[in-house]
């Protein structure tokens, strides 16, 4: 007999009948499709998606909770990571130690969030490497993070239990910031997926402050103050439609590129240099792709590949550019076949009342602002309860104090504690809570000054519960608690915008034969205009009958930053040069500029100058665009006033040259081409207006420092430098602007003056010229002046069209009082 059969053999009847076999037959696919819906359902609520109101994904809920919990705030040391996974893990998060580390990490990473809510220390991973181990990294809550979880302790949400029902956690946290938007979200479930981009706090709370007071806002309303992503490294958002799109009905597209400029390399070498990539995309992964591209004749014009990112300079990635081939040309090649042009998609899913839902911009953030008007509501009912408990415990001992002696024999003469309460009760009309809380109280606690004490408490107690009691009778109460709590936040926490946002077209890969072709940028012609605030734009145009461009058509209706201070002809292709103030020249290319249609010009759609042109400092500015090729002479005129005309000559191999050598503390103040038949325009700070015959100016070579202009009176500088071309000599107009300057800049808006630049007589070079405007009381000096083909518009520091008076006939009169401060003035686009 075999062990087998002795084992069967050893079994009885009884074992048997102790352990019967149980056998069930079920239909596999409904077993499947339950236990496949059980397990879609765990993903989907459970794991993967974040809730709208704090954005935050369950992992990432508990983690910020239960750091709260162990007391991890911002003042206090850090704490290893583990311990954090550990804790997390064990009380609260029934998955694994590395989906809890996995999060905790990415809210640590500035490059990931907009805004991060971990304070990391250690090695948490680049775009390229992922971090160290949860040993060797420490973590403590950042300063944002506090603005989510407090408020957990006063009922402000709702508790559920953890994962074996012997703890509690927060369905939701408070969440004073709208962290969904600001730092987005992206997860896989089960048959669906969310993928949302981060965006700017400031612009974000803008919005919802917005929606807040007009709740039948548009979605254009919004847009105005969001009007698209703010990626945490920066880049360039080119295409705005999927982002509409997006914001109208949760899914969208768009493309960021890396920010690239065009710089010198050696003295006779030109690269690409990198500072700033699309999101998520690190310099390893592009420096691989151009690699491989190089390799497989896709892309050409390229020496090498150099990455010289450090801690100090940040991230900067040059490409060297081989000689013979446009950078522009080379550029264009990369955002077609690298990353530095990646796409985003949109997919706006979150849970919404426990079920995902695709949202818009509108609804996701009146989810949001309907869950922070719930939050204050509770909250200011919890602290009501709480002073309204604390004021009945402050007006017992009040009544104790009064009758201290009375009270003490009440309780002396009583044979136990419950006697006591009983008599306290009786005697001085106290509740059950007032007596015990008297027999519990300190004899310490007895004294006059201790009185004093109560009676402050109680009246500030009555005054908070007045102030709680007018919130929570009020809805529009409520929403301004809502609103001002998400203004302090914005001014906490706010950054400045890092991503910029144009219209430009996506690049789009191309093959075969014509793809070498479609590598170049088309060299159009095109208009640079410089707005008066600073901003650039570029108009593509068409090339007009017998080679003439065609006019720009205006915009019907005027916006910001529509005042022009310099035009200029050209290519897309074209090098042009920016004079600045400190007589320097600073090569760009209008390729690289937004453009604009033709048939309507907005200067708002434009960048910043200072994005596109190196200057060296905020007080720098650019005054006007020159072209490379031009044989008309430039003339400058500086602060101290002096003039000077100089032929620009070659370009090339100079990124930028000096234009004109300046005495100390000396600055240029305007630019511009003028022929021999033009005039040039001085105007002083004590309102005298120089003009005299561009011809009295010979050129002079580019270090030279120039001729005596204007002639400037004691303590006078020189406001502008202009020129005024023989054509439009009959429509130029004069504008000055006359403040005291003993009040603050921007402070006073002064009185203004436009008056017919025929008024004003020619004189000599050198000479003190004629007074422009007669100063009223308490005037000492123009702030401001401009000379130019009318009319003139000026417009705020921002952009804002400013009313100017109208046309006076006398060149010496005085100005009339403005009603707001000007900052520039311009001509008008045409």
């Amino acid at each position: 007999m075999s062990a087998a059969d002795n084992r069967r053999s050893a079994r009885t009847p009884a074992a048997e009948s102790e352990t019967p076999e149980r056998i069930e037959d079920i239909d596999v696919s409904t077993e499947m499709q339950s236990s496949y819906l059980e397990y879609a359902y765990s993903v989907i609520y459970s794991r993967a998606l974040p809730d709208a109101r704090d954005g935050l994904k369950p992992v990432q809920r508990r983690i910020l909770y239960q750091m709260s919990e162990m007391g991890l705030r911002p003042e206090r040391a850090h704490v290893k990571s583990a311990r954090v996974t550990g804790e997390v893990m064990g009380k609260l998060h029934p998955h694994g130690d590395s989906a809890i580390y996995d999060a905790l990490v990415r809210m640590a990473q500035d490059f990931t969030l907009r805004l991060p809510l971990i304070d990391g220390h250690g090695n948490f991973g680049s775009l390229d490497d992922g971090p160290a181990a949860a040993r060797y990294t420490e973590v403590r809550l950042a300063p944002a993070a506090l603005t989510m979880t407090n408020g957990t302790d006063e009922d402000e949400v709702d508790f559920v239990p953890n994962y074996d029902n012997q703890l509690m956690q927060p369905d939701v946290l408070p969440s004073a910031i709208p962290n969904l938007l600001v730092n987005g979200a992206s997860g896989i479930a089960v048959g669906m997926a969310t993928n949302m981009a981060p965006h700017n706090l400031v612009e974000v709370v803008g919005a919802a402050r917005h929606l807040l007071e007009h709740p039948e806002a548009s979605l254009d309303e919004l847009m105005e103050f969001v009007p698209g992503p703010d990626l945490p490294g920066g880049g360039i958002v080119v295409g705005l439609d999927g982002v509409k799109d997006a914001y109208a009905g949760g899914r969208g597209t768009f493309r960021t590129r890396a920010k690239v400029a065009v710089e010198p390399i050696t003295a006779r070498k030109t690269g690409l240099v990198v500072t700033e990539l699309p999101y998520l995309v690190g310099p390893e992964k592009v420096i691989e792709k151009i690699k491989d591209g190089v390799n497989a004749k896709k892309l050409a014009g390229i020496t090498d590949v150099t990455d010289l990112s450090d801690r100090s300079r940040g991230l900067r990635l040059v490409i060297g550019i081989k000689t013979g081939f446009s950078p522009q040309a080379v550029l264009e090649q990369l955002y077609r076949y690298t990353p530095l042009e990646d796409g985003f998609s949109i997919n706006n899913v979150a849970l919404v009342d426990g079920s995902p839902r695709t949202l818009g911009l509108r609804e996701l953030l009146r989810v949001y602002l309907d869950h922070r008007v719930s939050v204050v509501t509770r909250r200011s009912r919890y602290r009501l309860e709480r002073r309204r408990e604390r004021l009945h415990l402050v007006e017992g001992l009040l009544i104790a104090i009064l009758d201290i002696d009375e009270v003490i024999q009440v309780i002396r003469s009583s044979d136990d504690s419950d006697q006591a309460r009983t008599r306290l009760m009786q005697v001085f009309d106290l509740s059950q809570v007032q007596s015990e809380y008297i027999l519990e109280l300190r004899l310490r606690r007895l004294t006059k000054f201790s009185r004093i004490e109560l009676e402050a408490e109680r009246d500030n107690l009555l005054a908070e519960i007045a102030e709680l009691e007018g919130i929570l009778a009020s809805d529009q109460r409520i929403r301004d608690v809502v609103s001002q709590e998400l203004a302090e936040v914005a001014e906490r926490f706010g950054t400045p915008r890092r991503t910029l946002l144009t219209s430009a077209k996506p690049s789009k890969a191309v093959s075969g034969a014509k793809a070498q072709a479609a590598l170049e940028v088309a060299d159009v012609p095109c208009r640079v205009i410089l707005s008066a605030t600073g901003r650039l734009v570029r108009v593509d145009l068409e090339p007009g009958a017998e080679g003439v461009a065609p006019r720009i058509t205006p915009p019907a209706r005027r916006s910001k930053h529509d005042a022009v201070r310099a035009t200029l002809d050209t290519t897309t292709r074209t090098e042009i040069g920016a004079v600045t103030s400190r007589g320097r020249i600073v090569r760009l290319t209008p390729v690289d500029l937004p453009a604009v249609p033709a048939n309507s010009v907005q200067l708002a759609a434009g960048v910043k100058v200072a994005d596109y042109v190196g200057l060296t400092d905020r007080s720098e500015q650019v005054l006007a665009l020159v072209a490379s090729d031009s044989s008309i002479p430039l003339a400058l005129g500086t602060a101290q006033g002096v003039v000077k005309r100089l032929s620009v000559g070659d370009w090339a191999n100079r990124p930028e040259f000096e234009v004109i050598s300046l005495k100390p503390g000396d600055s240029v103040v305007g630019a511009s081409e003028a022929s021999d038949d033009d005039e040039l325009v001085f105007v002083a700070s004590d309102a005298q207006l120089l003009r005299f015959s561009a011809s009295s100016v010979r050129p002079q070579g580019r270090g030279a420092g120039g001729m005596a202009g204007i002639k400037l009176g004691a303590g006078a500088a020189a406001l502008f430098f202009g020129v005024i071309r023989q054509a439009s000599a009959e429509a130029a107009v004069v504008v000055t602007i006359a403040t005291s300057g003993q009040t603050l800049a921007g402070t006073n808006p002064g009185s203004g003056k436009v008056s017919p630049f025929a008024e004003f007589p020619a004189k000599g070079r050198a000479t003190g010229g004629v007074r422009a405007q007669r100063f009223l009381k308490g005037e000492d000096q123009l702030s401001l002046a401009w000379a130019g083909e009318g009319p003139a518009l000026a417009v705020s520091g921002d952009g804002t069209t400013r009313a100017l008076p109208e046309p006076s006939g006398k060149r010496d009169a005085s100005g009339a009082p403005l009603d707001a401060v000007i900052g520039a003035v311009g001509t008008t686009l045409r």
